[in-house]
């Protein structure tokens, strides 16, 4: 490589996490062009990933450090979500066996990105898409080579609601709920208000109002909207008149 090469790969090496990804409409856009992105890989600094992205050959990649760089790199917002969002706040009620999984809310697409390859990365990948919150409660963390979009706990507990049973057992989500003594209740009053999902509503007021949260009986019921026909949760379970809902026995049961 000639020494203006040797220094553009340098100064691309300094100013990229060597953890994260570089995605090659973003390398053109800073002076790298096709042929040289073609150079590097063939030089064996980087490996392709998938098309149009890349990675530093032999390093150990990093979910989190691949989220922010692709967030940044390509004006996304894939956020950490549902119960992942709530580990990284610090909830979390056990430990899981083997590779976590990190839980993604897709931004403007549905289909999970190319690069998000389960084997390469230290976490299993779980991507869904929702319009369910016309205005996200998100929390922003900039890093120092991305942005990391991260639900509050108010959403993420909502969005694990909207995956069970699928994904999540109501049960582990109520050990959850009894730890979110400190929830905003203006934000749950916003999204509750907000989202069109009675199902994942009426869920989520219910489990509070079993938990006993303060913040709970600073809700304005009134002002939220939770529909008025039957739904059915779970078979076999036992109805709730006051929201319409039908739970699982256990849960209902339960008295922590």
């Amino acid at each position: 490589m000639s020494v203006v090469a040797n220094s553009k790969i340098n100064q691309l090496l300094m100013n990229t996490d060597h953890k994260g990804l570089l995605f090659s409409g973003w390398l053109k856009a800073q002076g790298y062009s096709d042929q040289l992105q073609k150079r590097y890989r063939d030089s064996g600094w980087f490996t392709a990933l998938s098309h149009g992205v890349m990675y530093r050959t032999g390093s150990k990649l990093s979910a989190f450090s691949a989220l922010a760089t692709c967030n940044m790199q390509t004006g996304t917002k894939h956020r950490i979500a549902a119960h992942s969002a709530l580990e990284y706040a610090g909830f979390n009620h056990y430990v899981p066996m083997g590779k976590p999984t990190l839980a993604i809310a897709l931004y403007n697409t549905k289909h999970r990105p190319s690069w998000m390859k389960d084997d390469v990365f230290d976490v299993i990948f779980r991507t869904f898409y929702t319009e369910m919150f016309p205005e996200p409660e998100v929390i922003q963390k900039v890093e120092k080579h991305g942005v990391l979009y991260i639900s509050s706990p108010e959403q993420a507990f909502l969005e694990c609601l909207l995956l069970a049973p699928k994904y999540y057992d109501y049960m582990d989500l109520y050990y959850i709920m009894e730890q979110l003594t400190t929830l905003r209740s203006d934000v749950v009053q916003r999204l509750l208000e907000t989202s069109k999902n009675f199902s994942v509503k009426r869920m989520f007021l219910y489990m509070a109002e079993k938990a006993g949260h303060y913040w709970f009986e600073e809700l304005d019921l009134e002002k939220i909207n939770i529909g008025t026909s039957k739904i059915q949760l779970v078979p076999e379970g036992t109805y709730v008149a006051k929201y319409l809902i039908t739970v699982p026995k256990a849960l209902n049961s339960y008295e922590g």
